[in-house]
């Protein structure tokens, strides 16, 4: 069994949240955390991703792979020719 469904049974059988954090050796703030959510909540990113030389292009990438979805599977855009392309078409990349 896992250690989130058994800390949710211990304080739902009555065990106080100091109590468990006792005896799980969490923290109170973490026990807290468990009993909010009835399923660990997972990684939640807080800011989204700044990608500064790349961002001024997703869209025609992602026009292309979505195109590239009706072609055959050896003539769609590999990462390395999606790169060659973002290179000749950039002066700031220095790769």
């Amino acid at each position: 069994m896992e250690l989130h469904p058994k800390v949710r049974l211990a304080c739902a059988e009555g065990m106080s949240a100091w109590t468990a954090a006792q005896h799980f050796k969490m923290s109170r703030g973490t026990i807290g955390k468990m009993l909010a959510f009835s399923e660990p909540p997972g990684y939640r990113r807080s800011a989204s991703i700044k990608r500064p030389k790349l961002d001024g292009f997703t869209d025609i990438i992602d026009s292309w792979l979505d195109a590239d979805k009706a072609v055959h599977r050896k003539q769609r855009h590999a990462a390395k020719r999606i790169f060659a392309v973002h290179r000749s078409r950039c002066t700031h990349v220095t790769h």
